[in-house]
């Protein structure tokens, strides 16, 4: 668990400096916008995409630090064991859908890089907008497989 620890920390960094460089670039943008009309090129394509890419590099420290929401009005006054395995139960809910987004991310990487399908105004590819998203899903679907089994 140590290991998937500091691969999420690592993870949840980069999340963080991309998160930063989004909005960077949108500081940027308007400022080039408002003093010389001329704003970043392609600006709205690259926050969505990196935005994407921050939170999904993000997720993993959140589901390892359990900062999902979860909503436990009917649970309160259960048992410590029920309650434990409801959550086991969600957490192994979160880590198959999880796994499936991870999958057909990859698998739509894959798709649309056979299509040649790019951004409209920066013309980049977008297959690797999908495929980057993939190991942060990943990570959390692993995760949550722990929390699952160990808890």
């Amino acid at each position: 668990m140590k290991s998937l620890e500091k691969l999420a920390a690592a993870f949840a960094l980069l999340g963080g400096v991309c998160a930063l460089a989004v909005a960077g670039m949108t500081l940027w943008s308007v400022i080039g916008r408002n003093l010389w009309a001329s704003p970043l090129r392609g600006d709205v394509e690259l926050s969505q995409i990196g935005i994407a890419l921050a939170i999904a590099l993000c997720l993993p420290w959140c589901q390892l630090q359990r900062g999902n929401i979860i909503v436990d009005f009917f649970t309160q006054a259960a048992p410590e064991r029920v309650n434990g395995a409801l959550d086991r139960f969600g957490a192994l809910l979160l880590a198959v859908m999880l796994g499936l987004l991870a999958w057909r991310a990859g698998a739509g990487a894959l798709a649309v890089d056979e299509a040649g399908e790019q951004t409209m105004i920066l013309g980049l590819p977008m297959w690797w907008a999908y495929a980057i998203l993939a190991p942060g899903l990943a990570l959390t679907a692993l995760i949550a497989v722990v929390q699952a089994v160990k808890k």
